[in-house]
């Protein structure tokens, strides 16, 4: 037998009875408390029941909820599209459909402060992976073959890119992903169009913009998967969410942030008339330059060929030659002169030499006498004692010399003491 409860091929469940079971296992779970976000409210007026989807923001799954319309009224902000929130109620099926949903009985929404919190804790955890690092910053091109763009359909940051940029470069090439930029569907999407356009070789650069808005519009531009995206991809990434008073974490991951979707045009794209108007103005302080630097070597010459020893090269030498002849004329007075001197003061010298020398004395009566001894050379005697009497004797005058021997040897003179 079949025990009670089961169902087999010969005694098998009708729906009724699947649909009971399966709605008593959902009712057992009891009140639960749920997070997600709001992605459609369907309020009808004179209804007693509104229906909301509430999706999970980190996954494609959505949920049901119903609820009185009251429970929407005594929320304490309006709730919209896209909020935040977390409800209490009970999961319940219903058996007619087979459909689950939660009964919602209080809504409260996540404030600013926890969504700002959690944040915080998303841009720390990504900072230790080092995803904000500087050197992971890539330069962007100076002139980009081809600029993506992933903005909202028909939005102003759109307008604003793609004017500006095809305002300044006129033959930047624009490619333009069109994409929810809040709400549920904000993030996948994003992420489509960044894969598609970072595949794509001809976009040099990729601009993520939106117009601003508030923290909870902001949310998809913090989100984690986005930022691990961005990190990895090949293409330079510029953040231009125009959001001032706070940045969400896409600015900090973006290899540049821009203040506005405009100032996003400005840096990626030169301006062309700028540009233009730099090269006028380098080559004109180019050709001044050079003119100027001519003019001054100009004048350097000038002021050199103009100086006295180059405007005339001889006139130097011909000064140094008038000295040279100068002191040629004085050396050779000196030397005249000098010589001069000399020579009289050798005369003189010769004059009294010649009065003091032999032949003087000899003109004047004296003679010399030598005696000759042998083979002796002669030699001057100057006493009769070295001439004995027969010696043979040289006797030499002014005009000549004689020989003579000694016959006779004289008295020797007295010489008186008066004569002393």
């Amino acid at each position: 037998m079949t025990a009670p409860g089961k169902s087999t091929p010969e005694a098998p469940w009708p729906v009724r009875t699947l649909n009971a079971k399966i709605g008593d296992w959902i009712h057992r779970l009891g009140q639960v408390w749920v997070e997600g976000q709001i992605t459609q409210i369907s309020r009808r007026p004179g209804t007693k029941t509104a229906f909301l989807q509430l999706r999970d923001p980190s996954a494609d799954i959505s949920l049901t909820i119903t609820c009185s319309p009251t429970v929407i009224d005594r929320c304490e902000v309006p709730l919209t599209e896209g909020a935040r929130v977390i409800m209490a109620g009970r999961p319940s099926f219903y058996a007619g459909r087979a459909t689950i949903s939660l009964r919602v009985t209080e809504i409260r929404p996540v404030g600013i402060g926890e969504l700002l919190a959690r944040i915080e804790r998303l841009r720390r955890l990504l900072a230790a992976e080092g995803l904000f690092d500087d050197r992971l910053k890539r330069p962007l091109p100076f002139l980009p073959h081809g600029v993506g763009v992933i903005t909202g359909r028909a939005s102003a940051a759109e307008r604003d890119v793609v004017s500006v940029a095809q305002g300044r470069w006129p033959s930047v090439r624009m490619v333009v992903r069109n994409t929810p930029v809040q709400g549920p569907t904000a993030v996948p999407a994003i992420l489509k169009a960044l894969a598609d356009l970072d595949s794509d070789r001809s976009v040099s650069v990729i601009v993520i913009a939106r117009g601003g808005g508030s923290v909870e519009d902001l949310l998809p531009f913090s989100d984690e998967a986005l930022c691990r995206a961005v990190s990895r991809a090949r293409t330079p990434i510029v953040s231009a969410i125009g959001h001032e008073p706070d940045h969400p974490l896409l600015d900090l991951v973006a290899d540049l942030r821009a203040a506005t979707p405009t100032d996003a045009a400005k840096r990626v794209v030169p301006d062309v008339a700028a540009e233009l108007a730099l090269l006028g103005e380098l080559r004109a302080r180019c050709a001044g330059a050079l003119r100027n630097w001519v003019s001054r070597e100009q004048h350097g010459l000038a002021g050199l060929r103009a100086r006295p020893v180059l405007a005339d090269p001889l006139r130097m030498i011909d000064e140094r030659v008038a000295g040279i002849e100068r002191a040629r004329g004085e050396l050779r007075r000196e030397v005249a002169r000098f010589v001069g001197y000399e020579e009289q003061r050798i005369e003189n010298l010769s004059s009294r030499v010649a009065t003091l020398g032999p032949a003087q004395t000899l003109a004047r009566g004296y003679a010399v006498v030598q005696r000759i001894s042998g083979d002796d050379p002669p030699h001057v005697v100057g006493s009769v004692d070295d001439m004995p009497i027969g010696s043979q004797i040289r006797v030499r005058v002014a005009d000549g010399a004689m020989r003579a021997a000694v016959m006779q040897a004289a008295e020797k003179p007295i010489t008186r003491r008066e004569d002393r």
